[in-house]
């Protein structure tokens, strides 16, 4: 049994607390063993084996991925932009280092490059090491691994991408860049003429503030920019949004364009993804649509 200990676990329970994001609330998880413990050069790493999620990949004190629910996740951001998109062959993640959208991105036939930006080396190895089912995307030869700022990557690659993914952390701290226009802008210009994008977007029932200014930047700057939602228990309040925006002013992001997979390869390669929750998941409660989708007189 592992000796290893972390301020966030207290009497065999993990607890995610933040009085700026979630103030008020907690979401606990019992703890079998603490795995893995280190302060990277970036942020405070954490993985443990719970008692009903699997492994857990936990950054400053925030759950990332658990094995139990990931998918939920994982395949809503990754195929909301690919199949809003004609032809993909291209594909980025910024963020993302535990290799689940990746293993996303490549269940897609087209694609023959599937780039990822991450600035934290030991996410990735730390994945790679606890976190299997995810990291095993790795091992694709159609896979490019680049260590270093997501920002000064996208600087460099214009018009390069189909389908760009901003796999990112909550808007605390450095990852608060990637909630900001000037990245959209970067993100825009990296894309191809039909170039679409995803990215992590928060919660309705926290973050509507953050999520109405998201969506009005990007409205600014693309010109059809959407917001939808996956439910996932291990988020907080158990949901977490995206924004999908594209490049091409005549696309519908709604609705699949290119949703050719058999029901044979969904069933066997697909948890939580389909051709109607694409569609469902822009649907939004009533309270949410007033603030997001309302249209001025």
């Amino acid at each position: 049994m592992s000796s290893l200990t972390h301020p966030t676990i207290k009497d065999g329970w993990f607890a995610e607390i933040s009085d700026t994001m979630w103030p008020g609330q907690a979401m606990s998880i019992k703890v079998k063993e603490v795995l893995h413990v280190e302060q990277s050069k970036y942020q405070d790493v954490l993985v443990f084996k719970s008692e009903t999620y699997g492994n857990v990949l936990v950054l400053d004190g925030c759950i990332q991925v658990t094995e139990r629910d990931e998918f939920a996740y994982q395949e809503m951001i990754a195929h909301l932009a690919l199949n809003s998109h004609p032809n993909p062959k291209k594909a980025l993640v910024i963020g993302g280092g535990d290799g689940g959208v990746l293993r996303e991105i490549l269940k897609h036939e087209s694609i023959e490059e599937a780039w990822l930006c991450d600035i934290d080396e030991t996410v990735i190895k730390v994945s790679k090491k606890y976190l299997p089912e995810m990291s095993k995307s790795y091992e694709d030869p159609r896979v490019k691994v680049h260590i270093g700022d997501g920002f000064k990557f996208l600087a460099e690659y214009k018009n390069q991408f189909d389908v760009i993914i901003t796999d990112s952390s909550d808007p605390e701290g450095p990852a608060e860049v990637l909630f900001q226009k000037p990245y959209f802008t970067l993100l825009k210009n990296a894309l191809t003429e039909k170039g679409v994008i995803t990215t992590q977007a928060e919660n309705i029932y926290l973050h509507m503030d953050i999520i109405s200014q998201l969506k009005k930047d990007c409205n600014e700057i693309f010109p059809v920019a959407e917001y939808a939602y996956t439910m996932i228990p291990t988020y907080p309040s158990g949901s977490i949004g995206f924004m999908v925006c594209s490049k091409d002013a005549n696309a519908e992001v709604s609705k699949p364009i290119r949703f050719d997979w058999t029901d044979d390869f969904v069933r066997k390669n697909l948890k939580y993804y389909n051709a109607k929750i694409h569609e469902a998941s822009f649907v939004l409660p009533t309270f949410a649509d007033e603030i997001l989708n309302k249209k001025s007189a």
